[in-house]
């Protein structure tokens, strides 16, 4: 179900369902509206919706996104994601490892994750550290446009460009900041990880 290249209105699977996760005030829900305009900018039909646990600055934040080549029917929360993106590793084994198999593309937002991921079962995780990059172009701790950067790379979609558009249009300020900021995710999951066996891997039965 994951895309076989990074070019708008690419060949795949039926239906691609993914879930964007964090805090409330680490930016997941916004992230989530990005990457789904994204991929309606490229002539997808989308649905994207969310839930929180709570009103208070810190609860778990949920954004729900289906993309597909035809009218999405579904009206349910999505219950075994394609994929997903975590912004809080502390919220991978209570909140979403349950929905994930082996198939699922997993990647998180953690600087030392690869230290000690082995307790975390049989699971495809790619971690990113994404406040880092932030950092590097003065975005602080707001880490958004690197972790779109980096799903692009992982998912092959949408294109870089669209999703680096999108971003530059929908930031309050620091457009430019936040475009290289993606631009970096991207380069940093290049680097980390070969995307056609993360494709390859992630799709294999």
């Amino acid at each position: 179900m994951l895309y076989s290249n990074t070019g708008p209105n690419t060949c795949r699977e039926p239906m691609l369902e993914i879930i964007v996760q964090g805090r409330g005030g680490q930016g997941a829900q916004t992230a989530g509206n990005l990457l789904a305009l994204a991929f309606f900018e490229e002539g997808n039909e989308v649905q994207s919706f969310a839930s929180y646990g709570g009103a208070r600055r810190g609860t778990p934040v949920t954004s729900m996104i289906r993309i597909d080549d035809k009218p999405i029917r579904l009206r349910c929360d999505i219950e075994r994601p394609d994929a997903i993106l975590c912004f809080d590793r502390t919220l991978l084994q209570a909140q979403l490892l349950p929905l994930a198999d082996r198939d699922t593309l997993i990647m998180v937002n953690s600087a030392d994750l690869q230290e000690d991921d082995s307790r975390l079962g049989d699971y495809r995780i790619f971690p990113v550290d994404a406040v880092t990059i932030a950092q590097q172009y003065g975005l602080g701790r707001i880490v958004n446009s690197v972790l779109l950067g980096a799903f692009c790379r992982l998912l092959g979609a949408p294109a870089l460009d669209t999703m680096s558009t999108t971003v530059f249009e929908s930031a309050p300020n620091k457009a430019d900041e936040n475009v290289a900021a993606c631009q970096a995710g991207f380069e940093a999951a290049a680097r980390q990880f070969a995307q056609g066996e993360i494709l390859r891997e992630a799709g294999a039965s």
